[in-house]
């Protein structure tokens, strides 16, 4: 009988408590929610609350792929006043999450009541931080933007910053739209598959020629879709910070250049336009034209008269620079501005350079320009200006989001133009400075260029910007490729030179080759026989 008063307290005892337990908690809980609702920052709740809400949309290629996703994430945050030895759960909690132990150290003697310890950490980090029995630990539901290509397309897509914000390229230039997608993903203009190529080839030149840096841009000269952007040197944006070399700049859209002779496009368009010129007469190149104090000379001999069509397949400076002054700067200033290049792009890209145009122009100007000295352009500037060209004569506007329709933009020259000047660009590739660029069976029309770079308030003959522009299918084009080096140096390959014929052309060859067939370019049949011709005399 004496057992029972005794098992009966020992249950009483048990209740006791099970209810002391119980309301310890509630008013850890109790006290937890003061402490959010009155003590911590009112920003910082409103930013995890609205980071709760919803997570922004995919960003993925015209096929599907997927370029960046909101992965889901923990915020991890302790209450320091609940650690037995602040020091060991400071070097325990460093030890998983990667965060930096002399700061938790700092922080948790404070005695602050509730602090971050890290975020967006991963399924497999949070269940490592619970296993370690901490008390006073708890978890924000977040989540964290993820780019699966890595360094790949990583300038034009951009980044958001720790509360999901887009802050550079397109993350930033879409954001709004992103974050109110409703879950639908944003279908951008890249071909990863040509994007894959254009990176690999750009890198494998610039390494080969020692180049201080480098792009590419593949461009749908019809519907203005960007398929293709690359800068280099690059960065990982999956990381919070640049590795030794890495940069964020965009030198497709951010920097401008003189680009030398690649310019010579505009010139010659001008010139067929106007009819100030024929393609067969000639030209004399034989010595140096002088123009008030200057003179004006060509990198290599062509005789003392070649014919107009010749002066562009072999970029004679002498010859385009006379072509210029029949039409002289009243004519050129409004005919370049007519192409959009005196202003900066519109894209849903926001890094976005402005051109460089000279105060004055006058006909020394006028004849600089012509052979791309003395105006400065972004890249993709000027690749759309180059697509109007060669298009059928109507504006391009560049756009990175996947279009289904060719554009409708306004009528820059006329399609007999247009016609003439698919013509001198592939002349260049078979018969003048660009034969390196040519890609057997897809009929490739380009343009060299080589500009030497300001320096001290002259030019450097020794630093280069070394590029070429493609068109193929050069009798039906659709495509664009530009490639640009920049101070590369010449090597054994390529005889010691270094200008865009030796440097950039050959890359853009390899670029077309390798992209042609996944974008569907079929092989020409003329270009198949004349290469069978020309191995079986």
């Amino acid at each position: 009988m004496e057992a029972r008063p005794a098992a009966q307290a020992l249950v009483r005892g048990r209740i006791v408590l099970a209810a002391f337990l119980c309301a310890a908690c509630f008013a850890l809980v109790s006290a937890r929610l003061v402490e959010v609702m009155v003590f911590a920052d009112p920003a910082a709740i409103s930013s995890l609350a609205e980071r709760a809400r919803a997570s922004r949309a995919d960003l993925v290629d015209r096929n599907g792929v997927l370029i960046a996703r909101d992965l889901p994430v923990s915020d991890l945050y302790a209450s320091p006043a609940a650690f037995w030895d602040i020091g060991e759960a400071a070097r325990q909690l460093s030890e998983i999450t990667g965060a930096d132990e002399a700061r938790l150290k700092s922080t948790f003697a404070a005695k602050r009541n509730y602090v971050l310890v890290q975020r967006g950490l991963t399924p497999d980090k949070r269940d490592a931080a619970m296993r370690l029995g901490l008390p006073g630990l708890s978890f924000e539901e977040d989540h964290k933007r993820y780019y699966p290509s890595g360094r790949i397309v990583s300038h034009a897509v951009g980044q958001v910053d720790a509360d999901d914000k887009g802050v550079s390229g397109l993350e930033l230039g879409l954001d709004e739209r992103i974050q109110k997608g409703g879950g639908a993903p944003v279908a951008l203009s890249f071909d990863m598959r040509v994007q894959y190529v254009l990176e690999h080839e750009i890198a494998e030149a610039a390494k080969e020629f020692q180049t201080k840096a480098a792009g590419g841009i593949v461009l749908n000269i019809h519907t203005g879709e960007v398929m293709a952007l690359a800068s280099l040197p690059d960065y990982e944006p999956n990381l919070r910070t640049l590795e030794p070399g890495d940069s964020t700049r965009n030198r497709m859209t951010q920097d401008v250049y003189e680009l030398g002779s690649i310019f010579k496009i505009f010139a010659f368009a001008e010139a067929l336009e106007e009819k100030t010129i024929t393609l067969d007469e000639p030209i004399p190149v034989g010595k140096p034209l002088r123009l008030g104090r200057f003179q004006i000379h060509d990198f290599e001999k062509h005789g003392e008269d070649i014919s107009a069509a010749m002066v562009f397949a072999e970029s004679s400076n002498i010859g385009t620079a006379q072509i210029a002054l029949r039409s002289g700067p009243r004519r050129q200033q409004p005919f370049l501005q007519s192409l959009g290049l005196f202003e900066a792009l519109k894209t849903e890209l926001p890094e976005m350079a402005s051109p460089l145009t000279p105060r004055r122009w006058e006909m020394v100007e006028a004849v600089t320009i012509s052979y791309g000295h003395g105006i400065s352009v972004n890249p993709l500037g000027f690749a759309a200006a180059a697509a109007s060209i060669v298009n059928g004569g109507t504006r391009v506007h560049p756009t990175f989001l996947k279009q289904d329709t060719p554009q409708q933009g306004t009528r820059v020259i006329s399609e007999e133009t247009s016609r003439t000047m698919r013509e001198l660009l592939r002349l260049v590739v078979t018969d003048g400075t660009g034969t390196k660029a040519d890609a057997p069976g897809y009929r490739v029309g380009g343009k060299t260029g080589t500009a030497e770079k300001p320096s001290n308030g002259s030019y450097s003959r020794h630093q280069l910007i070394s590029s070429f522009v493609g068109v193929f299918p050069i009798d039906d084009p659709q495509y664009l490729v530009f490639v640009m080096m920049d101070e590369p140096r010449g090597n054994k390959s390529s005889f010691g030179f270094a200008t865009g014929g030796w440097t950039a052309a050959p890359a853009a060859g390899r670029i077309i080759a390798r992209v042609a067939p996944l974008l569907g370019v079929k092989r020409s049949e003329i270009e198949i026989n004349d290469t069978i011709a020309a191995a079986n005399p």
